[in-house]
């Protein structure tokens, strides 16, 4: 905890706040695993809600009378859970726990020879009264055996395994979290974590621990385990895959219609911009700054090499295009001497006249 920063504490904040207020978007498949997580911890989430019933013919009409008459491409729809097309074999799976979480003892404290020693015997009294079928005797005894040495790994993943023959999955996933957390390669904690996952219908989290715990330390019972889960957690990922091929493919085609419109956004400015300089070289009659039918005396003005100079520098051309479009302009440029002078000399070549406007 001390690792995170305070913006990640207080993103995290918001999450669950939102979480808290709209519960449903924990049945999104995306937060699955965070479902999963709080349900180990004995959390109960609300089912998910069930589908809006369609508009009645009277309301749809009058919305489509409000919605502009041009038809858009509807987008795919994605089934909110990754579950609900594939057919699975739910048989077996049980209605998931929610008792309170059992004593865990404290890790961080330094186990003595003498509680390492009770907590052995408490752990003979336990295996005694599991294998005589007294399992909440055989609960309890465990609990006292952990409490004694709770560092020990093993006395979590043998305790989670009652849980499991108890049908509490939950609890028994919490106990083989903290098995795994103190021995990440203990083969029983994924077993066992596994086999729970797999009662709570959570099938790819169960292929993934138990093939984990036939790695580490292979049993026929592990093997038949995961074998009981392959199945369904194949369908939800051939599923998943099909999914994500069909996002994929979607998001290529918005990202080809995006450079299209992109394109032809741009070859239709381009195309403006030409008309838009043709347009300008007509009515200047191919010369900058003039209309194209020039008064008297101006055609004598261009051949004036000074005049002619003057109007290949780019800020003339642009001045006397301006007041050729609009004379009341030409008062911007009184105070321009480049402008005002060859404005004096195009008049006296005209005799007297003004400039061109």
């Amino acid at each position: 905890m001390s690792n995170m920063q305070k913006e990640q504490l207080l993103q995290l904040e918001a999450f669950v706040e939102f979480c808290r207020n709209k519960p449903e978007v924990l049945h999104k498949p995306e937060l699955s695993f965070f479902k999963h997580y709080l349900e180990s911890l004995g959390a109960k989430i609300p089912p998910a809600p069930r589908p809006e019933s369609p508009p009645k013919a009277k309301e749809t009409e009058e919305v489509n009378m409000e919605e502009p008459s041009t038809p858009e491409e509807p987008e795919p729809v994605i089934p909110e859970s990754e579950e609900s097309e594939v057919e699975l074999d739910n048989s077996g799976v049980v209605e998931a726990d929610n008792d309170d979480p059992l004593p865990m003892g404290d890790s961080s404290v330094e186990v003595t020879e003498e509680n390492m020693e009770q907590s052995s015997e408490k752990r003979g009294q336990a295996m005694e009264a599991q294998s005589e079928g007294k399992l909440d005797e055989s609960l309890k005894l465990w609990t006292e055996a952990i409490e004694l040495n709770p560092t020990s790994a093993v006395l979590f993943a043998k305790r989670a395994n009652v849980l499991l023959k108890l049908e509490k999955p939950n609890a028994a996933i919490r106990d083989a979290n903290k098995a795994l957390e103190l021995n990440p390669d203990q083969a029983l904690g994924f077993k066992i974590r596994g086999r729970a996952h797999r009662l709570l219908g959570h099938w790819e989290e169960a292929a993934k621990d138990l093939a984990m715990a036939c790695k580490l330390d292979y049993t026929d019972e592990a093997n038949e385990w995961l074998k009981e889960v392959t199945p369904n957690a194949k369908k939800l990922q051939e599923h998943r895959r099909k999914w994500e091929r069909k996002r994929e493919e979607r998001e290529l085609k918005e990202r080809a219609e995006r450079v299209r419109k992109a394109r032809e956004e741009q070859e239709r400015k381009y195309k403006a911009q030409q008309q838009q300089q043709q347009q300008d070289e007509d009515d200047m009659g191919g010369f900058p700054g003039f209309p194209g039918s020039m008064p008297g005396g101006l055609g004598d003005c261009l051949q004036d090499p000074e005049i002619l100079a003057a109007f290949q520098d780019p800020e003339v051309a642009a001045a006397f295009q301006d007041i050729s479009r609009n004379p009341m302009n030409i008062g911007k440029y009184q105070s321009n001497p480049k402008i005002k002078n060859i404005m004096t000399k195009m008049a006296m070549k005209m005799g007297g006249q003004a400039p061109p406007m």
